[in-house]
């Protein structure tokens, strides 16, 4: 998850880790395919109540940077990574932070990874203008989305979205996420479609900014 608007109470935090442990039923194969590639110096950014922090590749990783904003989120990933063994978690940072407002010099890492967090975010445009400008050239933005449908599906999307983000912590479920990767700069290969229900189709996909 990444930033406002959301609860911002300990039930939620709680609800979501549920939530995840059922959902991972569906999720974890689509969890290795974007934090299960990542290398070298990594950025995570909504990382939740650190729901990836399994799925990394750790022998891979130089240091993991896992940013969110929400407070009782954070706290609940801070749990989580005392867990892990002690190699992992010296390489692990955790930071309170927005994907819109980052807090790491241009050009630090070689690949950033979220997964269900660009249908999140407060602002779009601003979270995937911070991804590129943090990563170094040829690094690569690894994500798993939800994304606007088609036709007759597009506009049920529509229809039912207030609704839907009001239950949902703000997600969106129409949001044309890869033409906003692109307008960015970014060259977006998608590599898997995925749908999560009737009106919920997503992408796992790579966003390279360019050398």
């Amino acid at each position: 998850m990444s930033s406002p608007p959301r609860p911002r109470h300990r039930f939620f935090a709680a609800g979501y880790d549920i939530g995840a442990r059922i959902a991972d039923v569906r999720l974890a194969p689509l969890r290795h395919l974007v934090a299960g590639e990542a290398e070298g110096r990594v950025l995570e950014i909504g990382a939740g109540t650190g729901a990836n922090f399994d799925y990394y590749r750790w022998a891979r990783i130089e240091a993991l940077e896992a940013t969110e904003p929400d407070p009782f989120m954070l706290r609940r990933a801070e749990a989580r990574a005392r867990k892990l063994p002690p190699y992992v978690r010296e390489r692990l940072t955790l930071t309170q932070a927005p994907a819109e407002a980052l807090p790491f010099p241009d050009a630090s890492f070689d690949a950033v990874v979220a997964t269900l967090v660009l249908c999140t975010v407060a602002d779009l445009d601003a979270a995937i203008a911070e991804t590129f400008r943090v990563l170094k050239p040829g690094g690569a933005f690894r994500l798993l989305e939800h994304v606007a449908a088609r036709g007759f599906e597009a506009k049920a999307q529509r229809f039912v979205q207030p609704v839907y983000g009001w239950l949902a912590a703000g997600c969106h479920l129409n949001r044309d996420t890869a033409s906003a990767l692109r307008q960015a700069g970014f060259r977006v290969e998608i590599l898997r479609r995925e749908r999560f229900g009737p009106l919920a189709p997503a992408m796992v996909a790579t966003a390279t900014k360019e050398s």
